[in-house]
């Protein structure tokens, strides 16, 4: 089977390269019992893989079982994945078999892997390894033949490094990763997909089919969907259903984006979102704002009074200059070690002194290639995440790299 009939089957749209290489390895993998870990943002779509993994195995006969692992309550999570016996605890009035006995010969999908709790995890680990578990309650070894495949929208490197995951179990669910991409990575798709939602609301609503003037498609492309395709269902439904006027506008459009009124900097701010400005356009908006506080700092030294608040002092932690009091400041510039001093004179020509090296690294080049450093050191070097953390691609920030020789 094709990847084009297998996104008939399953009702796949689009054709982004990144979802055509997810889908094929899905279809390679299909025939092995090789574990599988499947990660993404939420909304993205990651559910329908299992089930494409399934279906093209020759387990497709057998029981399929999708488990929330973060819909379970913690207490239960061992019996619904295990069974128990009889009077194993409060509430037990009957043995039961759990997912795994049932699956047997099946696959199990574990939407949400890393939410589950530590001494499951254990367990998960030993069916994994051997093929084994026990019941909650019981001592006697149950052999199971189970096909996993996990999913995660969690960074799991980032939760092994805070001991909320495993690193042995994370190494044997990921035998083979599957990256399902989000949207904004997939903006030839995005149009496709509205239409598609369009149609299939206006045929279940009985309306006519909404469309988008030229400037309402490139916004609609342009947007970043933190919510991905969910996000994007959710708001094509609303337009379908809300809107008496069947020709969808920008100004309109905009109405059901509130997030893109929003500014949030991508650089080195943990969990940013871009702007919609280019890389050039937010550092030149960085740079202009760090030498006004420059500029009002040497003002408020000077002539005396209270240092004017600017949310420019939230963009770069450590970066900006921060005043305590009159007679006893402290400026932070590129890490340099603060500049204390209760002397008029002398405090007048530190800051000078300050001020010169902060209007002298005002480069875009330098100030660029500072960030990428400061990224990299803060990531011990892990690239994926250093261009996650400066809002940029990773290709971008090889080129990058590339360009100013960073070692």
């Amino acid at each position: 089977m094709n990847i084009q009939q297998i996104k008939q089957r399953f009702g796949i749209i689009g054709s982004s390269p990144l979802l055509e290489r997810a889908l094929d390895i899905a279809t390679q993998v299909a025939n092995t019992d090789l574990s599988v870990l499947i990660s993404g943002e939420s909304g993205t779509g990651k559910e329908v893989f299992p089930q494409i993994i399934h279906q093209l195995s020759a387990r497709k006969h057998a029981k399929y079982i999708a488990v929330n692992c973060g819909a379970i309550p913690e207490g239960t999570m061992d019996s619904e994945l295990f069974g128990h016996e009889k009077g194993s605890f409060t509430g037990a009035h009957e043995s039961r078999k759990g997912y795994f006995e049932v699956a047997d010969g099946g696959t199990i999908f574990l939407d949400e892997v890393a939410e589950l709790p530590l001494q499951t995890q254990v367990r998960l680990l030993r069916v994994l390894e051997s093929g084994e578990f026990l019941r909650v309650g019981s001592s006697k070894v149950f052999k199971t033949d189970v096909r996993i495949v996990a999913a995660t929208n969690v960074d799991v490197p980032q939760a092994i490094e805070k001991g909320k995951f495993r690193e042995d179990l994370y190494y044997r669910l990921n035998t083979v990763p599957i990256t399902v991409p989000p949207l904004r990575r997939r903006k030839e798709d995005i149009y496709i997909i509205f239409r598609k939602f369009a149609a299939d609301f206006a045929e279940k609503y009985r309306m006519p089919v909404v469309k988008l003037t030229p400037e309402a498609k490139s916004l609609l492309e342009n947007f970043r969907w933190p919510g991905n395709v969910r996000q994007l269902k959710n708001v094509t439904e609303q337009i379908s259903v809300i809107e008496s006027e069947k020709e969808i506008g920008k100004e309109v459009l905009l109405r059901y984006l509130p997030e893109i009124t929003k500014t949030q900097l991508p650089i080195l701010y943990h969990g940013a979102e871009e702007s919609g400005l280019s890389e050039r356009e937010i550092l030149y908006k960085i740079l202009f704002d760090l030498k006004r506080d420059v500029n009002e700092l040497k003002k408020f030294v000077h002539e005396g009074g209270a240092p004017p608040k600017h949310e420019s002092e939230m963009y770069v932690s450590g970066n900006l200059p921060m005043v305590q009091s009159k007679g006893d400041f402290e400026t932070r510039i590129d890490k340099r070690e603060p500049i204390v001093s209760h002397d008029s004179h002398d405090e007048t020509e530190e800051i000078d002194e300050s001020s010169v090296v902060m209007e002298e690294s005002l480069s875009l080049a330098e100030t660029e290639k500072h960030l990428i450093k400061k990224a990299l050191s803060k990531h011990s070097g892990k690239r994926k995440r250093a261009a996650d953390e400066l809002g940029i691609s990773e290709r971008t920030l090889y080129r990058k790299i590339k360009e100013y020789d960073i070692a």
